[in-house]
């Protein structure tokens, strides 16, 4: 598996798929065809189809401006590697195309050619969580622990640096109002939502907080705003939304927010690497349903569970979102992405919770309910896999 650097990205929203892999992809494509005279990009599948709404076409342009850039939209072709594909073509005077380059942005931000040496390069040897479970249990270690003996001590320096955007993020969400760019005519929430938790308490205002901040961090996703992927900018409020608020009530130390997010990249990485975090291939329940694993994994971990328990609430939070449909309104990180966040927050509190009650042991690992996931998401029509040709993209509005 690859470092848990690759789950925890920052850049800008609304997509990691649609707009952080391919203004990365562009970039890397400008600064080796810095002579070409004019551009032309091939957009197909999932990027072609709602690509417009993600804003792809925009980071593409400002990635290779000044550069004339023709666009080719091609929704109904799928390349086999991956649905999120784009070639590039770098054009001389005469119009002919003197170098290409067909890549994948693959979720999270990352983006491929399918290439082995041009892989980003894999450090943990064990790929399971029943492999690490096993480990664990002979050496005693916790799991911010073992990604610490793998990735060395100075991985947390990075996290600190992605708990502080994170942080900030929720920040700047609460104080950010009116509409939403693209057209549905939304209006951010969070902002009157954090007013309106401090008329309650107990439970009560501890859940309205919760939806608050991870409606905080969505709602600057949505609006193009500084995000970091957890493990993607479509549910990016999940994990940080979840994080402070225990912070916030329970008085944790960053030392132990940043090991919480530690152990929360390890379960992400264990799906990314076997199934997917892309909602172009497996639907929501590979980005939602792996956020809320991950937090209720961070969570359970905060809270004094053991690594049993904390197994056990990852599994939780992605069997409760299995065959969630990824069919955005208008190809917009809005309706139904921004609430799900919300929501997914406070399902990885109660899978922490009731992780915390049982002794750790459950019919289902966690291996096994991303097997599961994998196969479902490949199962569903690509209209459920953010094409937006079906289900709520169609009869939401």
């Amino acid at each position: 598996m690859e470092s848990i650097r690759e789950i925890y990205k920052i850049g800008y929203g609304p997509s990691s798929s649609h707009t952080m892999g391919p203004r990365k992809a562009a970039e890397q494509f400008r600064a080796r065809t810095k002579n070409a005279i004019n551009y032309r990009v091939t957009l197909y599948g999932s990027l072609a189809a709602t690509g417009k709404g993600h804003m792809t076409d925009i980071v593409v342009l400002e990635a290779l401006k000044p550069t004339r850039t023709e666009f080719i939209w091609e929704p109904e072709k799928f390349l086999s590697y991956h649905p999120n594909a784009m070639k590039f073509e770098a054009l001389d005077l005469a119009g002919k195309t003197f170098e290409e380059w067909t890549v994948y942005s693959v979720g999270g931000g990352k983006i491929t050619d399918g290439k082995k040496e041009n892989e980003t390069p894999r450090i943990y040897e064990l790929t399971t969580m029943t492999d690490i479970l096993n480990r664990m249990n002979k050496t005693g270690q916790s799991y911010w622990e073992y990604v610490e003996m793998v990735e060395g001590p100075e991985l947390f320096d990075y996290l600190y640096e992605v708990w502080a955007m994170m942080q900030n993020t929720i920040k700047r969400g609460l104080e950010a109002e009116g509409l939403l760019p693209g057209g549905l005519k939304i209006r951010r929430k969070a902002a009157s939502y954090f007013i309106k938790s401090k008329a309650f308490s107990g439970s009560l205002k501890k859940k309205t907080l919760t939806f608050a901040y991870a409606l905080a961090v969505s709602e600057e996703n949505a609006s193009g705003g500084l995000v970091v992927t957890a493990p993607t900018c479509g549910s990016s409020g999940v994990v940080p939304s979840v994080l402070y608020r225990l912070k916030e009530s329970m008085e944790f130390s960053d030392r132990k927010i940043v090991r919480a997010l530690a152990t929360a990249g390890l379960f992400g990485n264990i799906v990314k690497e076997n199934a997917s975090i892309s909602g172009a291939e497996v639907g929501c329940q590979g980005e939602v349903g792996t956020a809320c694993s991950m937090a209720a994994a961070a969570a359970c971990q905060l809270l004094g569970g053991t690594p049993a328990q904390i197994e056990y609430a990852a599994e939780m939070g992605i069997e409760h979102h299995l065959g969630l449909t990824c069919d955005p309104i208008g190809g917009l990180v809005q309706a139904p992405c921004i609430e799900r966040n919300a929501f997914a927050a406070e399902k990885a509190l109660n899978a922490a919770t009731y992780a915390l009650l049982s002794d750790g042991r459950h019919i289902v690992s966690f291996d096994k309910i991303v097997k599961t996931m994998n196969q479902t998401g490949h199962d569903l029509p690509s209209i459920y896999r953010e094409t937006s040709e079906g289900g709520m993209a169609i009869f939401g509005l």
